[in-house]
């Protein structure tokens, strides 16, 4: 299998902590913008993001497509959970985590770690803040039940979470005890450490 995916990617990094909390060895490509604009790479994805996945003649190109194959291709340890409601669980929180958080901190974690200062659209960062501030409620009280989001244990609904968490302190927005104290536990991970973005 061959990955297609940048260390500084958010969603590169999800399929990257995947695969190491499996032990499952893949040669990844690190894919700059440049290589993703080319013909060869828009023949693998004509949207020209990152990551792809390519496994023989299959290619998969949206993260949350490849986390579900590699959790059925290789379902040891699994991450998600066996039963229909906790499978529903965890496709709940990711499709949450991908509509609800991800576009506000986007907003926010982009252009403070990739662009110059003086290109910041300050007005929509401040907008985003809300947005964010109300998911990090809801998050505190789905967590009230447990240490993780569902099943008990570390599944794909944290793991969604998990590289954007990472640049929580570039949104300014507290975290409440138990999604500090989740987001700790997560970054606690061997699979966390080894995934670290450099930059």
């Amino acid at each position: 299998m061959k990955l297609h995916s940048s260390r500084n990617s958010t969603y590169c990094r999800r399929v990257r902590v995947a695969l190491h909390e499996k032990g499952v060895e893949v040669e990844e490509v690190d894919t700059p913008k440049a290589e993703r604009e080319t013909p060869a790479y828009r023949e693998l994805n004509p949207w020209g993001r990152i990551p792809v996945l390519v496994d023989g003649d299959l290619v998969l190109f949206e993260s949350s497509a490849i986390l579900q194959y590699v959790e059925e291709r290789f379902p040891e340890p699994p991450l998600v959970p066996s039963d229909a409601a906790g499978r529903a669980l965890v496709a709940m929180h990711v499709k949450l985590c991908d509509l609800e958080y991800a576009p506000h901190a986007v907003a926010i974690q982009r252009p403070k770690r990739f662009r110059p200062r003086e290109t910041w659209d300050h007005e929509a960062m401040a907008r985003a803040r809300d947005p964010i501030a109300a998911h990090y409620a809801i998050l505190e009280h789905q967590l009230a039940g447990g240490d993780w989001l569902v099943a008990d244990r570390f599944t794909h609904a944290d793991l969604a979470y998990l590289p954007f968490l990472h640049f929580h302190e570039l949104l300014e927005v507290d975290l409440p005890p138990r999604v500090m104290a989740w987001w700790e536990r997560m970054s606690r991970r061997p699979s966390a450490r080894a995934t670290e973005p450099e930059m």
